[in-house]
């Protein structure tokens, strides 16, 4: 089986380049009730699933979030824009970082900024650290494309029929290597926050 490696790279650097944040903006108003916040979340982060069966948020998963103190508790079973957007961070930051750890860093800003009454809130925060991660895509893309030129290079000596695959385990091995380091910076970076439990 030949994996055709570089119009798969071309096609996600490609999509890289269309990657955009669910606005404040388009999140309704009002008060969602959790079937609501569920189907809102799947249609604006279903292109994010790597298989279609995939659920972007559950009922269990968000009475979880509620319980261990990463989401504020619903008003009247009902979500505001701000909880939508509490969710928004905890999506992302769960396939990277323990419960715990997200608590550590979200229960300081959710105490701060979640309806806080003022002009800086939830929503700023949010909107500041978007513009910043959209701001980062070409450079991501260009360190992505020159990391598989890299590995593009490797295995010289191998047997020419696994030349192919072995570069494409070496690639891997990058990107591995650079969400592993990245996840040890995140967590020492975390540790050095106050623990919001108080164990520290």
């Amino acid at each position: 089986m030949t994996i055709d490696t570089k119009n798969m790279l071309n096609s996600i650097l490609q999509s890289l380049s269309r990657i955009d944040y669910v606005k404040p903006q388009d999140i309704p108003n009002i008060d969602l009730y959790m079937d609501q916040v569920t189907t809102f979340m799947e249609s604006q982060l279903g292109s994010t699933r790597r298989y279609n069966e995939d659920k972007i948020l559950t009922k269990t998963m968000i009475n979880n979030y509620a319980k261990n103190n990463l989401l504020p508790p619903p008003v009247k079973k009902k979500y505001s824009k701000e909880h939508v957007l509490v969710l928004i961070f905890i999506y992302y930051f769960k396939n990277i970082l323990s419960i715990r750890d997200i608590e550590t860093l979200l229960k300081p800003l959710t105490e701060k900024y979640f309806h806080n009454g003022k002009d800086f809130d939830i929503t700023s925060v949010y909107e500041e650290v978007c513009s910043l991660e959209k701001s980062r895509i070409d450079q991501l893309a260009k360190d992505i494309a020159k990391m598989y030129s890299t590995a593009s290079d490797t295995f010289q000596d191998a047997p020419e029929e696994d030349r192919e695959a072995l570069q494409l385990f070496s690639f891997i091995c990058s990107l591995a290597f650079d969400v592993y380091v990245k996840k040890l910076l995140m967590e020492k970076l975390i540790d050095q926050l106050p623990d919001p439990e108080g164990k520290k």
